[in-house]
């Protein structure tokens, strides 16, 4: 969908959907006025149905935009995203345009409420992680009239432009990666995937591609909670002594792999010979280790300067259109990971 080409929606619009007076449902929308229970009801439907958020931006500047770019993504304390808001700000610098950052924790509920907010004060575009939204989330999106860019995951269908991965081609290129290696026992650790879309699609892609060449995980284990070492040591002593005959384990992401890492070494483990692991995301910080853990590198700046600078190009009237980037992920084999 090319938001440049769709005007934004209106008090009028959610008027003559709800079939009130714009004065009423302004009354609605700013809590104000007596209305009845049932009219406020019907409007304040209409409004979340069409996608309608109120302009927060009052008197003579009500019809334009300020020099923002709502930035909305699940965490700052996860590794990955100051990556990508680095990339961002690289691009943005150079503009009249800022970026604004929302957190939503993971939870779609409260992506829509920081959305809803900082659709408010109307910016001129916005970048959010992931494809996976609510229906009231994708219909704001398609009616604020400014472009978006969702990043991080290009698999699924894009409300605007994305700019990511796919993650169930990372999972599948690891899983080739693994068996070309030798290793045939191979166990998977993660987080929990109800909300984690991105690690549940690396997930299905690993799973059915060692499906394909004959092979089953012998073991898996998902956690809730922050990524973390001493996670990723209690993770990978349980599932040693659950399977002893393990010869590869496949974590969700860098920082639990670089816990059971150090368990293994101070096991006296012998990495990548005996057991392999293998880690996402390509964490820079983890790179002092007394080995270089074997991951897949997720163009996160890359990722950022591309979002902005698409959004950078639509502003300026410099494209017109949606675009979908797809940056191919890389492996790093490090010393964890035997080559084929």
């Amino acid at each position: 969908m090319n938001n440049s080409n769709q005007r934004p929606l209106t008090l009028r619009d959610v008027s003559e959907a709800s079939g009130v007076s714009e004065m009423t449902v302004s009354r609605v929308l700013r809590n104000r006025g007596d209305v009845s229970n049932d009219t406020r009801q019907r409007v304040l439907e209409t409004a979340k149905k069409l996608g309608y958020v109120p302009n927060k931006i009052a008197g003579a500047l009500a019809s334009s935009r300020v020099n923002l770019v709502a930035v909305i993504i699940p965490s700052m304390s996860n590794m990955v995203f100051p990556e990508v808001m680095t990339g961002i700000s690289q691009i943005l610098e150079e503009t009249e345009l800022q970026p604004v950052v929302g957190i939503t924790g993971y939870l779609p509920e409260k992506e829509e409420k920081v959305l809803y907010e900082m659709l408010s004060w109307r910016p001129s575009g916005v970048i959010i992680a992931g494809l996976e939204h609510t229906e009231a989330s994708r219909a704001m999106l398609r009616a604020s009239g400014i472009p978006v860019v969702e990043i991080m995951d290009t698999d699924g269908t894009a409300v605007d432009s994305v700019v990511g991965i796919s993650h169930r081609r990372a999972g599948q290129k690891m899983a080739e990666a693994i068996l070309k290696g030798g290793y045939q026992k191979i166990g998977f650790l993660g987080t929990k995937m109800s909300l984690d879309h991105r690690a549940r699609k690396r997930f299905e892609g690993f799973t059915e591609t060692l499906a394909k060449n004959g092979v089953e995980i012998l073991d898996q284990e998902f956690y809730s909670g922050g990524s973390a070492l001493a996670k990723g040591r209690e993770m990978t002593q349980a599932i040693m002594e659950r399977e002893p005959e393990l010869d590869f384990i496949y974590y969700s992401n860098d920082l639990i792999g670089a816990g059971g890492m150090l368990y293994l070494i101070e096991q006296g483990v012998n990495i990548p010979q005996d057991v392999g692991l293998a880690g996402f995301n390509g964490v820079n910080l983890l790179k002092g280790l007394p080995k270089q853990l074997a991951t897949m590198d997720a163009m996160r700046l890359e990722i950022g300067r591309k979002a902005a600078e698409i959004i950078a190009a639509r502003v300026n009237d410099e494209a017109s259109g949606p675009e979908r980037v797809a940056m191919e992920p890389m492996i790093s084999y490090g010393d964890t990971l035997r080559r084929p």
